[in-house]
């Protein structure tokens, strides 16, 4: 089948001159200028005296950084807590209702709801004394709850009728 191949392609398949006869040497380069492989023997002078040695230094695993990591965190938070609530005195914060059984909690408010809105929904039902929104305190954005303090108790808890049609569009 090969002959029908081109002259080209033939000579690619001639094959080779034969690889020259060397006759083997003696030694090997590397052996010729020593005295062979003797092993390490010739270099314990070298080495250090297991005496004098300085015990091996303990590396962190991962694991064991990561815990360190956790437990340092946990205890700056710790430590940051117990310093706020050393600092933190109820009856300087401005924004605090002063009685509790006078309070009374809104949520699910629309964020469009102004404080003078809720005023005019809510004082329907007694005197308000004070009106807080909450905001988010990173962006300033209304969160969607509010605390009305009214200035009775007895105003906390009269019956509230069914939800307004005006108070139905703040919600």
């Amino acid at each position: 089948m090969t002959q029908f191949l081109p002259q080209n392609l033939l000579a690619l398949f001639a094959p080779r001159d034969p690889i020259p006869f060397l006759p083997p040497p003696d030694k090997l380069p590397h052996e010729k200028k020593n005295r062979g492989y003797q092993g390490v023997g010739g270099f314990l002078q070298h080495f250090e005296d297991p005496a004098n040695t300085p015990p091996p230094t303990r590396v962190e695993t991962r694991d064991e950084r990561l815990e360190r990591r956790r437990r340092e965190r946990a205890e700056q938070v710790a430590y940051k807590l117990e310093q706020e609530i050393a600092v933190w005195d109820p009856h300087n914060f401005t924004n605090a209702t002063t009685d509790p059984f006078r309070t009374l909690f809104v949520a699910r408010i629309n964020y469009d709801t102004s404080e003078s809105k809720l005023r005019r929904e809510f004082e329907v039902y007694g005197a308000i004394k004070k009106i807080v929104l909450c905001h988010n305190t990173q962006n300033g954005k209304p969160r969607g709850y509010a605390f009305i303090e009214y200035e009775h108790e007895r105003d906390m808890h009269c019956e509230y009728p069914s939800i307004p049609a005006t108070l139905s569009v703040l919600l």
